[in-house]
């Protein structure tokens, strides 16, 4: 293991823990320009979940350790997510396991600790919430894998690593796959972060809400926890498509010099993509929920269609 491969894994870690709830802050801030309303503070994020951690948590008296454990794990596995995504640089010590499948998996491994802890203190909104989220995961996990192995198709390789080297070197051409699997990770990165038109993160309507759902129940650093993951999930959603789409910028492993100027690109790409993403909710209206499925089964359509439109195309 380098030192600089140290370095990098470190930053990584920090940086997605620290520019997390700005990211968050600052696609609401661009949403309520957009809506013609006063916008709140950019650091308004951070000031919550200060406010929480110095709140006490209060549990229902029948809820058991799972419920108490969920927040941890669930923030546990975003932070994982977001350091084993190439944001910085390709040379991580955790690049073995920066597997696509990897991937996908802590993000199912988190849904299903956080639906299962909603489920448990029993209330009738946070198993509504835990059977939508599931729903949700069903359809947009098989989404992503398909838009993941669009990428992989052009670097012979899942490692996500090796996807963002082989994309960030090749000269600048078209893929028709390509870009048919960034309109289906956009689809699957809505509903995965609950924004427009799956879900409004805005809304506090039990019957249409799916995040606030299963988190109900929770106060004090556990709700914190799980607000700062929600940042995180974001964070990560947001990095996958930089990583993907958008790889240049990303230093080598061989020229860790080059994280000087990638971190700036990566503020810049991120401040980007999240105004981009308050203007899709601006010009957007929240579906129902029993049109979530044909969304999503949208999204893996237009996936498989890229895999196969790019294997035609390599023949």
């Amino acid at each position: 293991m380098s030192v600089s491969g140290l370095v990098s894994q470190l930053l990584e870690i920090v940086i997605a823990i620290a520019l997390a709830p700005l990211l968050t802050g600052w696609v609401n801030q661009c949403r309520a320009w957009l809506q013609n309303r006063s916008a709140p503070s950019l650091w308004q994020p951070y000031r919550m979940l200060h406010k929480l951690f110095n709140k006490e948590s209060m549990v229902a008296d029948h809820a058991s350790r799972l419920f108490r454990v969920a927040p941890y794990v669930k923030f546990g596995c975003m932070v994982l997510a977001c350091a084993i995504i190439p944001t910085l640089s390709t040379d991580l010590p955790l690049a073995p396991a920066a597997d696509a499948i990897a991937l996908v998996g802590l993000f199912a491994l988190a849904r299903v600790f956080i639906s299962l802890a909603a489920m448990d203190v029993g209330t009738a909104f946070g198993t509504m919430g835990a059977r939508r989220e599931m729903l949700v995961g069903f359809l947009a996990e098989p989404a992503l894998l398909m838009v993941l192995f669009s990428a992989s198709l052009i670097s012979q390789s899942t490692s996500l690593t090796t996807i963002v080297e082989t994309l960030a070197h090749r000269e600048l051409a078209i893929y028709p796959g390509l870009a048919l699997a960034g309109v289906a990770f956009t689809m699957v990165s809505l509903a995965e972060n609950a924004r427009v038109p799956v879900d409004n993160p805005a809304t506090h309507l039990e019957l249409t809400m799916l995040h606030e759902a299963l988190i109900l129940e929770y106060s004090g650093r556990h709700l914190a926890l799980l607000e700062w993951a929600a940042s995180l999930k974001l964070f990560a959603y947001s990095c996958i498509g930089l990583a993907l789409f958008f790889p240049w910028g990303v230093a080598d492993a061989h020229a860790p010099l080059a994280m000087l100027l990638a971190l700036p690109m990566l503020v810049l790409k991120l401040a980007i993509g999240g105004a981009m993403l308050a203007v899709l909710e601006a010009v957007s209206a929240k579906m129902r929920i029993f049109r979530v499925p044909e969304f999503l089964a949208t999204a893996f359509l237009l996936a498989v269609i890229g895999m196969l439109v790019h294997l035609l195309l390599a023949r």
